[in-house]
């Protein structure tokens, strides 16, 4: 935690951290997604979201994007579908090596009851075992990862954690 120092007295915090586990549920309310499990990588750079049929368009002289999200792992359950302006595009190396040109997204999230915006790629994350990853970029926005633990932050109902543990 940083600390405020002036004439030499200590102020306080100048931040909050807000602690999370190595996975998290998310939400992802301006595009209508309630719940989704999601990994807390430090490792990674960038956030990523599972993205579905991915379309590229022009609206208003502008780059836009429409996808469908499978919060549910395995499921087309609850799909919903999005279209959002395109914010960029980028080079993404993945673990093993494989680099892939991504369309970046910007995403209000929330993470361990903080909301947070953030640049998300959408990829094709079906052989993953997280329909989406936070990456640095996000957690730099006040989070402390604490990676022996999971789901520090709030929980959805029981019954919806049932449907994602019986779709993987």
């Amino acid at each position: 935690m940083l600390f405020a120092c002036e004439d030499e007295e200590v102020t306080g915090p100048t931040h909050l951290s807000t602690p999370t586990g190595w996975r998290e549920w998310v939400a992802m309310p301006g595009i209508g997604v309630p719940w989704v499990k999601a990994k807390i990588d430090t490792g990674a750079r960038s956030s990523a979201l599972h993205a579905f049929g991915v379309t590229e368009f022009e609206r208003d002289g502008g780059p836009w994007v429409s996808f469908i999200v499978h919060p549910l792992q395995n499921s087309a359950r609850d799909e919903v579908e999005v279209t959002l302006p395109v914010h960029d595009r980028r080079l993404v190396r993945s673990s093993s090596g494989h680099a892939q040109r991504r369309i970046v997204v910007l995403l209000d999230l929330v993470v361990a009851a903080r909301p947070i915006t953030a640049e998300v790629t959408l990829s094709n994350r079906d052989r993953m075992g997280f329909r989406m990853l936070i990456g640095r970029e996000a957690l730099r926005q006040g989070f402390l990862v604490d990676p022996g633990r999971s789901y520090l932050g709030p929980r959805p109902p029981k019954a919806i954690r049932r449907r994602h543990r019986a779709t993987g």
